[in-house]
């Protein structure tokens, strides 16, 4: 019995919605990430590109536990004397709900040449609105 190997062609992109409200941001983050990259398929194959777009709606209600919402900081630099800042996820959360999600998901996925284009696939609205309706999407869990 041969190993079964799938090929570029055999390749389908499908849609899958997600509700986050209520949901903690971690266990998003993995599901999330594992439909990205096409993990949860019973044809994965590393070196094939068969994940599918998913939409995460009503980011504005994730929930994060303990106290992360005022100890869990992001920091960023841009390698200037003095440009270090700081943010907490309750901050990112108030002004940027999408961000947190976005910034989540980056970080569970494999640091390689497919991670922008795995990224690219995924839309995430603070709202329950999002204009990808016509494409049908599924819910993903």
């Amino acid at each position: 019995m041969r190993t079964y190997q799938q090929t570029t062609a055999e390749t389908r992109h499908d849609w899958y919605l997600v509700d986050a409200a209520g949901l903690r941001l971690g266990v998003l983050a993995v599901r999330v990430a594992r439909a990205l990259s096409g993990r949860h398929k019973p044809t994965w194959t590393p070196h094939i590109d068969d994940g599918d777009h998913v939409v995460v709606i009503n980011a504005e209600k994730i929930e994060l536990s303990g106290n992360k919402l005022e100890q869990k900081v992001y920091r960023r630099h841009s390698q200037y004397p003095g440009s270090l800042k700081t943010e907490t996820a309750g901050d990112v959360l108030a002004k940027h709900p999408e961000r947190l999600i976005e910034r989540a998901v980056r970080g569970m996925l494999a640091t390689n040449r497919m991670r922008a284009t795995l990224l690219g696939r995924l839309k995430v609205y603070a709202g329950n609105e999002h204009p990808h309706a016509p494409q049908q999407p599924k819910a993903l869990f």
